[in-house]
């Protein structure tokens, strides 16, 4: 018998660890590294659980499929709004964190954008104060100043 190749699934029943389909993520001599992805009913967990077996051990379970694609589309969409939610939550929090330097690339980008109204600048000096100012936004939103 040829050894499973790995991200192969398996669905592990008879063996001493928790029931639930399990990936292939690593193989050795007579071993099998697996990493439990879902639970007994096929619902995608994040146990980070891994174990090792036998190969032989493993040949006795059937093959299953990749439970990444079985949640539903309600829930997938919920998922990305809260996910789009939070992730313009901590980005807001941290423009909160560190005033100044938001307030200096909000300035940046507001005189690129209607500074022509009181200063002649260049579209060229305009254009880079947007994107300097847009750069300097997503720098400090992102967390790293």
């Amino acid at each position: 018998m040829t050894p499973p190749s790995v991200y192969e699934h398996f669905q592990v029943t008879d063996l001493d660890h928790p029931d639930g389909v399990y990936r292939v993520v690593g193989t050795d001599d007579g071993t099998v590294t697996l990493l439990r992805v879902a639970d007994a009913d096929g619902q995608r967990v994040n146990s980070g659980e891994i174990v090792t077996v036998r190969s032989d051990e493993l040949a006795e379970c059937p093959e299953a499929k990749n439970p990444d694609g079985n949640r539903p589309l309600g829930e997938k969409v919920t998922s990305n709004l809260m996910m789009t939610f939070w992730s313009l939550r901590a980005f807001a929090q941290q423009l909160v964190v560190h005033p100044i330097p938001s307030v200096l690339a909000v300035a940046l980008v507001a005189i690129g954008v209607v500074g022509e109204e009181f200063v002649q600048l260049p579209s060229a000096a305009q254009s880079a104060l947007i994107l300097g100012g847009s750069l300097g936004l997503a720098y400090i939103g992102s967390g790293r100043l």
